[in-house]
C-alpha cells in the first residue's frame, strides 16, 4: 500500500466516528461511509466521502475498513452475519474494529478474516470526543507492530500514540484496563467533589489543589469543569462506559479476579442508566450526589430505577451486573428508602435526601 494511498471504508460515523473518518478524508484518502442514520454522514460525504447504502456496499471495494460501533452484538452482526464484512470486503482487506468490544470476539474475527485471506485486527481507542476531534487519539492495538505496518500511516492521521499489545483480542483487554482504571478515576472524581461541596470547600479551588498532587486524574483534570457547571453533553456516553466496565467484569470473573472499584463504578452508572442517564455524559455520575431537584433539571427520574430493580436482586447489591454469576463486591444496599445506606457506604445524619439516597447535614452548596 506504500505506492498510493489506500481505498477506505468507514462504517460507524457517530460522536467518536465521525471525526475520526473527517481526518482520514482530510490526508487525502479516498473514504466511503455507511451509518445508521445517515444524516450523521452529511457532513462527511459534503466534504467529498462516498455514501453507501450498506456496510457491505461501503467495504467491497476498500482496502481497509474501519468500523466504530456501539456494543459487541453490533460488532458480531456487522462482521459474522451471512452479508457481514467478513464476506462482503475483498481478499487482502484489512479490518480494523475501533470499537470497544470482547477480547474473545476480537480473536474469532481475527481467525476467519485470516483463513478467507483477510486481515483483521481489534484496536480500540482511548482520547474521547475531544482526542477524536483533535486527532489525537491513543490506539491501543491487538496485532504486532509487522501486522499493522501497512496501514500505519492511516492509523496516524487520527491518533498521537499507537500502542501494539502483539496478538489477537489484547488490544480489547488492554482497552478493559484503561476502563477499569478511568471507572475508579470517575468515582474518586465525584466522590472528591461531594465531599468538598459538604465541607463547604471552594470547588474550583479544591479542584485545582487536586490536579496540583497525586490525587490528580483524567477525570478531574477533564471531566470534572463539565460536572461543575451542569454540563452533562456526552463525551463519552454513560451507556457505553456500562459496556465496557461490565465487559471488564465479565472477563475479570472468567479469570476469578475480583475488581472492587469497577463493581463499585459499575453500581453507579448502572443506577444513572437506569434513572434515564444512558445518554448522558460519563461525568453526570456527579448527579447521583445532589439533590434530586437537580436530578430532574438533567432529566432523570428515580422512580424508573425503583421499578427496574425492585425484582431483580441478583447479587445483593440491587442490580443485574449482566455478567453471569459474578459475585457482588460492593457490599452496597441500593435500595431505596427510609433506612437506605448510600452507595458509597456513607452514613450521616438526618436531612435533605439527595438523588442516591444520602442523607446530609446541610443542603448542597452552589
Amino acid at each position: 500500500m506504500a505506492d498510493k494511498k489506500p481505498s477506505i471504508a468507514f462504517i460507524g460515523t457517530g460522536i467518536m466516528g465521525a471525526p475520526i473518518a473527517g481526518h482520514i478524508l482530510d490526508a487525502g484518502y479516498d473514504v466511503t461511509v455507511y451509518n445508521r442514520t445517515k444524516s450523521k454522514t452529511d457532513d462527511l460525504v459534503a466534504r467529498g466521502a462516498h455514501w453507501a447504502e450498506s456496510p457491505a456496499e461501503a467495504a467491497k471495494d476498500a482496502d481497509v475498513v474501519f468500523t466504530m460501533v456501539g456494543f459487541p452484538t453490533d460488532v458480531e452482526e456487522i462482521y459474522l452475519a451471512g452479508d457481514g464484512l467478513l464476506q462482503s470486503a475483498k481478499p487482502g482487506a484489512y479490518l480494523i474494529d475501533l470499537t470497544t468490544s470482547s477480547p474473545e470476539l476480537a480473536r474469532d474475527i481475527s481467525e476467519a478474516a485470516e483463513t478467507m485471506g483477510k486481515h483483521a485486527f481489534d484496536c480500540p481507542v482511548t482520547g474521547g470526543e475531544a482526542g477524536a476531534i483533535a486527532g489525537t487519539l491513543t490506539l491501543i492495538i491487538g496485532a504486532t507492530e509487522t501486522d499493522v505496518a501497512p496501514v500505519r500511516e492511516v492509523l496516524e492521521t487520527f491518533s498521537a500514540k499507537i500502542f501494539c499489545f502483539g496478538g489477537a483480542g489484547k488490544g480489547q483487554a488492554a482497552k478493559l484496563a484503561n476502563q477499569v482504571s478511568l471507572a475508579a478515576s470517575m468515582v474518586g472524581m465525584a466522590d472528591a467533589l461531594s465531599f468538598a461541596q459538604q465541607s463547604d470547600l471552594d470547588l474550583d479551588l479544591t479542584r485545582e489543589m487536586i490536579l496540583g498532587g497525586t490525587g490528580k486524574s483524567g477525570a478531574m483534570e477533564q471531566l470534572a469543569p463539565k460536572s461543575l457547571v451542569g454540563d452533562w453533553k456526552p463525551g463519552f456516553m454513560v451507556k457505553h462506559f456500562l459496556k465496557d466496565i461490565g465487559l471488564a467484569l465479565q472477563v475479570a470473573e472468567e479469570k476469578e479476579i475480583a475488581l472492587p472499584g469497577a463493581d463499585t463504578a459499575f453500581t453507579l452508572y448502572d443506577m444513572l442508566e437506569a434513572i434515564g442517564g444512558g445518554e448522558l455524559g460519563t461525568q453526570a455520575v456527579t448527579l447521583l450526589y445532589q439533590e434530586e431537584a437537580e436530578a430532574v433539571a438533567a432529566g432523570l427520574d428515580w422512580s424508573k430505577y425503583t421499578a427496574a430493580h425492585e425484582e431483580d436482586d441478583e447479587c445483593g447489591c440491587g442490580h443485574d451486573h449482566g455478567h453471569g454469576d459474578h459475585e457482588c463486591t460492593c457490599g452496597h444496599d441500593h435500595h431505596h428508602g427510609d433506612d437506605h445506606e448510600c452507595c458509597g457506604g456513607h452514613h450521616h445524619d438526618d436531612g435533605h435526601e439527595c438523588a442516591c439516597g444520602h442523607h446530609h447535614d446541610e443542603d448542597h452548596a452552589e
